[in-house]
């Protein structure tokens, strides 16, 4: 259904799901009316989210600057197929980033060859790792990214390291006996372990999750005996594509120094530094700075304008 925006720029959205290993993922295509062959933004969120947080207020701004956009669930989680639900599992991720690029480039009415990675969180360390491995990645927006599994643990502490490596052995215990997932929150306060129990986790997560949203705030424990050896800072060195990494300097899941040091392995790399906390870039007066910077970014390296 084509949709009107206030600058009288039209665009269509509509259902463009993929396979990914033989399983069904969910996706919508945003496509400017007026712009022939339009350049393309694929976009995927973090840890354990769901496309419908928030991830189409950018991608509605990436189509007003003339860019169609791709936005996506991972297998298992939101409107896409697969068993367990909300597995988060980086590989499996990384799989299903690339069947998207594989889907886009396969469609009729876009640039095929001008393709842009937009991540955030858990998937800003994603697009590092994809624009590594596929050098016909035109750009990358790498968003409060998760780039460094062994640092993030550290910041979390040694408490809470014993805890996660507990149930992530309690939930392989389980999936290796053919039982379902142990589960723990993804969000939680600082007196409950969750996968994220910072104290502006729970509320900061939760405010992008819609009112009528079925997802549970759940996921399998399994994820941390893994995570600690996801380390996309160790393929920046081979991201050839112009990036543009946002920090933020208060973030309290992501040590801002660990993102800078990322950025700095990588040839083409632009960071923009701000003061504001993980979950903060997605709504308000920061979403607003944020979506600008990302918009004027791609339209540099995609459309050749500002």
């Amino acid at each position: 259904m084509a949709k009107e925006k206030a600058n009288q720029r039209a665009y269509t959205v509509r259902d463009s799901d993929f396979l990914s290993r033989g399983t069904r993922c969910a996706a919508w295509l945003y496509r400017p009316a007026h712009v022939q062959d339009p350049p393309m933004v694929i976009l995927a969120h973090g840890f354990a989210a769901e496309r419908t947080f928030r991830l189409s207020a950018y991608a509605e701004r990436f189509v007003e600057k003339g860019m169609a956009a791709f936005v996506f669930d991972y297998r298992n989680f939101g409107a896409s197929d697969g068993q367990p639900r909300n597995l988060v599992n980086p590989s499996r991720h990384l799989q299903d980033w690339e069947a998207a690029i594989a889907h886009v480039r396969s469609l009729k009415g876009v640039h095929n060859n001008k393709i842009a990675l937009w991540g955030s969180s858990l998937g800003g360390g994603h697009v590092i790792v994809t624009a590594a491995k596929d050098s016909g990645i035109a750009a990358i927006v790498s968003q409060v990214p998760f780039v460094d599994g062994l640092s993030t643990l550290s910041n979390l502490g040694l408490k809470y390291t014993f805890q996660a490596v507990g149930a992530g052995l309690r939930d392989l215990g389980r999936m290796l006996t053919f039982r379902d997932p142990y589960c723990v929150p993804v969000v939680g306060t600082p007196d409950r372990f969750a996968a994220m129990n910072k104290p502006d986790a729970r509320e900061g997560y939760l405010a992008i999750v819609p009112p009528d949203s079925s997802w549970k705030n759940q996921c399998p424990a399994r994820i941390f005996l893994v995570i600690p050896l996801y380390r996309p800072i160790s393929y920046a060195a081979r991201v050839s594509c112009p990036a543009l990494l946002l920090v933020a300097e208060k973030d309290s899941l992501i040590p801002a120094e660990v993102v800078e040091k990322t950025a700095a392995r990588m040839s083409k790399a632009t960071v923009v530094r701000m003061p504001v906390g993980h979950f903060d870039v997605y709504l308000g007066e920061v979403f607003e700075r944020v979506v600008q910077v990302e918009s004027d970014f791609l339209a540099k390296h995609l459309l050749g304008s500002g």
